[in-house]
Formats: structure tokens, sequence, C-alpha cells
């Protein structure tokens, strides 16, 4: 096999894990997107693509489509627990961030809108766990006052929340999903992801509804 070299004669760095989970998380972020442009049919070669990296690569990470949209589920679910547990956040500002992935990822809207019936796949049975942790998150920031406090309102709303998230573009979404709230009567903190090195809201100084 031949090895290549640098120019001046010396062997490529190789960053072994670092480099692997770098590559993970570009891949997770570049399907988050390219499900949210073209659905969760979208190829994985575009994935790869826009994540920089090779098909090989890809497939050493994510053997087959279910496990890149079960990837970025959990990375969304994550991210809406870490919002839930940064010190002083409210109910709204949870909400924020979970809004924020239902308009940036189509696989976290389908998630959204599992309705538990017989003969479930694997994946759907995941999507299940992943739904109640979503809604465990929430409800831990819920008072007895809160319009959305009683019974199954809170993931009611939310479904119906998801089910209004529909437009080619970003600002489109995010309207159509804050007009939503609006209606429902329910505020809604800055629409942001979460800062992965505070795990907090990131860009404190973004108005409510603001573009990241």
């Amino acid at each position: 096999m031949t090895e290549h070299l640098m120019p001046d004669g010396r062997r490529p760095a190789n960053h072994g894990p670092r480099a692997a989970a770098r590559n993970r998380a570009a891949l997770v972020s570049a399907a988050r997107e390219i499900y949210a442009e073209f659905g969760l049919d979208a190829p994985l070669s575009a994935i790869a693509r826009r994540a920089g990296v090779g098909q090989g690569v890809l497939y050493r990470h994510f053997p087959d489509r279910a496990a890149v949209a079960t990837a970025v589920l959990e990375e969304n679910v994550r991210q809406v627990e870490q919002a839930a547990e940064a010190e002083g956040a409210t109910i709204a500002d949870v909400l924020g961030v979970l809004t924020w992935h239902l308009t940036e990822s189509a696989a976290f809207i389908g998630l959204l809108h599992v309705d538990g019936a017989g003969g479930r796949s694997g994946v759907l049975a995941h999507a299940l766990v992943l739904s109640e942790r979503v809604e465990r998150a929430l409800r831990g920031h819920l008072t007895d006052r809160h319009r959305l406090g009683a019974g199954n309102d809170l993931m009611i709303a939310v479904a119906m929340v998801s089910g209004a998230v529909t437009g080619s573009t970003r600002e489109e979404r995010r309207h159509r999903a804050l007009a939503a709230w609006r209606l429902l009567g329910v505020e809604v903190g800055p629409v942001r992801p979460l800062d992965p090195l505070r795990a907090v809201p990131a860009w404190p100084g973004t108005p409510p509804g603001a573009a990241p």
C-alpha cells in the first residue's frame, strides 16, 4: 500500500479519535441541514458532501439511513435536555431551543408526530423514548398555573406547533412556529440553538424570535 507523505517528507498527522469525533459532529450537523432542506429521503451522499467527508467516513459512523436520522434526533433531544438543565432556565427558554430544532430538523418534526400505534419498528420505538425525554425536559419547568400544565396539553401543543412548521426557508418556518405559539397563548424565548460549550442558549443578545 502506498504511503502518502507531506511535501517535506513527513507523514500526515493521525488525529485518531479527535478526528472521528469531529467528523461525526459534522455529519450530524450536515444531516440536520440536509433533512431540513430536502426531507428525510435526501441521499446520504448529500450529507457526506455537506459535512466535507467521503461516503466511506459516513458509513463508518452510520451504517444506514435510520442510524443517521436517529443520531440527529438524539442530538436534538440532548440539546433540549441541556437547555432545561441550564441554571435559571424557564419553560420559555426551553421552548425557544425546542422551536429552533423544529424549524431546523425534519427528523425532529417526525419524532413529535409519533402516535404510539402498534407494530412499531425498533427505530419508531426509539423515537417514542426520545419523545418522552422531550416531554420530561419541558414538564420539569411547568408550573400548575401554566396554560400547558394540565393533562396532555403540553405535548398536544408541541405537536400542533410542529405541524405548523412548514415553508421552504428557515425564516418562514420560524415565523409559522412563533405564530402557532402565539395562537396558543404560550410565551416562547429566543429561537436559537444551545451553546455546546456553556450548555446555555447561544447568542445572549439575540432578541426573541430573531435568527441565530
